[in-house]
């Protein structure tokens, strides 16, 4: 089974909380980076980290950059470009989503409603990073 190296953005302290423990508890994943902004998160990927992220999992709504403006920094970068970008967010408006995969998003997934749920949404994002062709 691989395992996937995952860089979490999200400013709720809580929800990345449940989020890491979700992914930690999958065995799917290595989370390799965890970050309150995508401004922490671009600037790390900037200084070119040991071990790039096989998969970045955004938020879309943040203050500083958003989802966004990570989609048009990463995929705006030939060295990054190939990293699969997820933008995740309460909202399943349609609109949203067709922008973040205009931008370029490998998809968008809706943050479940209870946080208990995180285990379920770890599992389908690995389900669908097996899909990816590589």
């Amino acid at each position: 089974m691989h395992k996937y190296n995952l860089a979490i953005v999200e400013n709720d302290e809580d929800e990345r909380m449940f989020m890491r423990q979700a992914f930690e508890q999958s065995g799917l994943f290595n989370i390799v980076g965890e970050f309150n902004a995508g401004d922490t998160l671009l600037e790390w990927l900037v200084n070119a980290p040991r071990q790039q992220p096989d998969v970045i999992l955004s938020d879309l709504n943040m203050p500083g950059k958003n989802g966004y403006d990570i989609l048009m920094t990463v995929k705006g970068d030939p060295g990054l470009a190939r990293i699969p970008v997820f933008v995740t967010s309460t909202s399943n408006l349609a609109t949203f989503r067709e922008k973040c995969l205009h931008l370029g998003a490998t998809d968008y997934l809706v943050k479940p409603e209870l946080f208990i749920d995180y285990e379920v949404y770890a599992s389908d994002l690995y389900q669908r990073l097996n899909t990816l062709p590589q």
